[in-house]
C-alpha cells in the first residue's frame, strides 16, 4: 500500500489517553509482515519490563511502560487506580517523574522498534499452559466464515476453567463448528482450543466503545448448539446414566450419544473427573484410556454393555502426531 495506492506516507501511531494520546510512531515501508508501533516520539520514553520492573532483552516480551512529558496526572476522583497505574519513574533523574502502566504487552526488535503484542491480561493459564488469547483469536479472524471473534476464559464451574471463543459470522456465512474446532486443532495444541464456541450477531460495547468482555453472555444462555451433527436422544438406561455424568462433568444441559466428549470441551482433567464417575455410579473399575477410546456415549456404552468391537490403535496414534505437529507450528510462529 505505501508508494503504491496511496502517494505519500503511512504513519503507524500507538499510545493510550493516559499518555496524550501519542506516544510512539513508525513510518510503514511495505515489507513488514506485522506493523510495529515503532519508536518514542519526542519528550517521550518507553520501557519493556517484567514483573519485578526490570528491562527484558531486546525480543523478549514485557509490558509496555510510557514516561515522559505527555503522562497525565491520574483519573479524576479515583486515587486507587491512580495509584495502581502510574508509579514512580525509578530510570528517571528528573524528581517526580512518573510512569504509566499501559497492561500492553510488547517487545523491542533488534533493531529498536517496538511490536505491539497484545494485552497482558488477555494472558490466561489453562491447564498450567500460559495462553495469549489473541493469538487464538487471529487465527479465528482469518477463517473465512468469521467476521470478528472474541476468546476469554470463563469458570462457570469452580475449578473448570475453559475457553469459550464468541464469533460473530461473516456475512452470509454459515459457521460450523466443528469444522471451526478441526481448523484451530490444524494449528494449535489441544489446550489452545476453545472448548466451546458462542455464535452472536453482536458483541458487548462498553461506553469507550470497546468490546466488553465481562459482558457476554454464559454460553449456556444462548440458544447456538455446539455441533451440527444432529441430536440422538440417550437410548436406554446405561446410555442415559452415561450421559448424565456428561452433562455434570462438561457442565452442558444436554448432550447428544453421538457427540464427541473432547469436541464438547472435554480435556484430560476432565477426563480423569469423567472416569472416576463412571466408575462410582457402575461399581466397576475401567482403564481411564476407555474415555479417549471411546469418545461418544453410544461408543462407551456398547463398550461398557461388550458389544463395541476393539478401536484401531492408529487413530490415537495419528492424533497425537497431529497435536505434535501443531505445538511445532506454534513454537515457530513465536518471536525467537
Amino acid at each position: 500500500l505505501p508508494g503504491t495506492i496511496v502517494p505519500g506516507s503511512i504513519l503507524n501511531m500507538y499510545g493510550p489517553t493516559e499518555t496524550t494520546v501519542w506516544s510512539s510512531v513508525h513510518r510503514l515501508n511495505g515489507a513488514e509482515e506485522s506493523i510495529p508501533i515503532g519508536r518514542p516520539i519526542a519528550n517521550t520514553v518507553i520501557y519493556i519490563l517484567d514483573s519485578q520492573l526490570q528491562p527484558v532483552p531486546a525480543g523478549v516480551p514485557g509490558e509496555l511502560f510510557i514516561g515522559g512529558k505527555g503522562v497525565v496526572r491520574g483519573y479524576l476522583n479515583r486515587p486507587e487506580l491512580t495509584s495502581e497505574r502510574f508509579i514512580a519513574d525509578p530510570f528517571s533523574k528528573e524528581p517526580g517523574a512518573r510512569l504509566y502502566r499501559t497492561g500492553d504487552l510488547a517487545r523491542y526488535l533488534p533493531d529498536g522498534v517496538l511490536e505491539f503484542m497484545g494485552r497482558i491480561d488477555h494472558q490466561v493459564k489453562i491447564r498450567g499452559h500460559r495462553i495469549e488469547l489473541g493469538e487464538i483469536e487471529a487465527l479465528l479472524d482469518e477463517h473465512p466464515t468469521i467476521s470478528q471473534s472474541v476468546v476469554i476464559a470463563r469458570e462457570d464451574v469452580p475449578g473448570d476453567k475453559r475457553l469459550v471463543a464468541y464469533v460473530i459470522p461473516a456475512s452470509n456465512a454459515e459457521v460450523c463448528v466443528p469444522d471451526l474446532r478441526s481448523y484451530l486443532r490444524a494449528q494449535l495444541p489441544d489446550f489452545m482450543v476453545p472448548a466451546q464456541v458462542v455464535r452472536l450477531d453482536s458483541f458487548p460495547l462498553t461506553p469507550n466503545a470497546k468490546i466488553d468482555r465481562k459482558a457476554l453472555p454464559a454460553p449456556e444462555t444462548v440458544n447456538a448448539p455446539q455441533t451440527e451433527a444432529a441430536y440422538v436422544a440417550p437410548q436406554g438406561d446405561l446410555e442415559a446414566q452415561i450421559a448424565a455424568i456428561w452433562q455434570e462433568v462438561l457442565g452442558l444441559q444436554r448432550v447428544g450419544t453421538g457427540d464427541n466428549f473432547f469436541d464438547l470441551g472435554g480435556h484430560s482433567l476432565l477426563a480423569v473427573r469423567l472416569h472416576r464417575q463412571i466408575c462410582d455410579r457402575f461399581d466397576r473399575q475401567i482403564p481411564i484410556t476407555d474415555i479417549f477410546r471411546f469418545p461418544t456415549i453410544q461408543a462407551l456404552a456398547l463398550h461398557l454393555g461388550g458389544d463395541q468391537e476393539e478401536p484401531e490403535p492408529a487413530s490415537g496414534l495419528h492424533r497425537a502426531a497431529s497435536r505434535r505437529e501443531a505445538m511445532q507450528r506454534r513454537l515457530q510462529r513465536r518471536p525467537r
